[in-house]
């Protein structure tokens, strides 16, 4: 992926910094996008520039902006003067039982998870053109099979899904969009959203009776990108199997 630029949203942590770690062992340059880890983003760029230095960019903001989201992507253009890949993988995560669902919740579940996806890729698009790139979108495996008590980012995720198949036809020939469903791979921040026993029992589910990690993530969102020429419009679901059983 030598001279390739990617941009990946939520970057600092978790998922997204083991994305931007493969993609820039493959030779990528990356453009790490935060909104409140500012010093988890720093400390990641350091890392990366002491193995290659001017490999790496920071860019903030919140992608809840319609506006920052394309500033966002002209920042990440126009930092190493070209865009070959954009990863939207910033997503908020929490239940929402039926009944007690904000307006709050609405705009932060479905903005962060399908909102930004649509308008990054928006403004993103005739970069990636030029440059014959690609999306990769992170979807869920409850994008097809809903979470219970989370109706909000479910329909969130099924939407994405659905953009990720959309953009896959708007944007052909020049641009492949395609996305990655995790499965258990890595238990949600914040106490009490899942139970040690509700974490067993989805391991138990799960074909090869394990949780995944966030470089099984990494490794696919890297060959979709770099080894995929031919592969466009699909969602890989990588759980180890989890979707069998919902």
């Amino acid at each position: 992926m030598s001279e390739q630029v990617v941009l990946i949203t939520g970057a600092a942590r978790r998922v997204g910094a083991a994305t931007a770690r493969a993609l820039h062992a493959n030779g990528a340059r990356v453009v790490l996008h935060y909104r409140q880890a500012r010093d988890e983003a720093a400390l990641l760029a350091a890392e990366l520039e002491a193995l290659r230095a001017g490999s790496v960019a920071l860019v903030d903001g919140d992608i809840l902006d319609i506006d920052r989201c394309a500033a966002i992507v002209d920042e990440a253009a126009g930092a190493f003067g070209r865009l070959d890949a954009l990863v939207n993988n910033a997503s908020s995560f929490y239940p929402t039982a039926i009944g007690s669902i904000t307006a709050r919740e609405w705009d932060d579940l479905v903005g962060t998870n399908l909102r930004a996806p649509l308008f990054l890729a928006q403004a993103a698009a005739s970069h990636l053109r030029e440059s014959r790139g690609s999306i990769v979108n992170i979807v869920d495996i409850h994008a097809l099979q809903p979470l219970r008590g989370h109706v909000v980012y479910t329909l969130a995720k099924a939407g994405l899904a659905g953009l990720t198949r959309s953009l896959a036809m708007e944007l052909a020939p020049h641009v492949r969009v395609n996305g990655v469903a995790p499965g258990p791979v890595m238990w949600p921040d914040g106490a009490g959203t899942f139970e040690t026993a509700e974490c067993d029992r989805v391991v138990a589910q799960t074909l090869l009776e394990r949780a995944g990690s966030p470089q099984d993530i990494a490794r696919t969102v890297a060959f979709l990108i770099n080894d995929a020429p031919y592969i466009t419009g699909q969602i890989i679901a990588v759980d180890g199997g989890r979707s069998i059983y919902l």
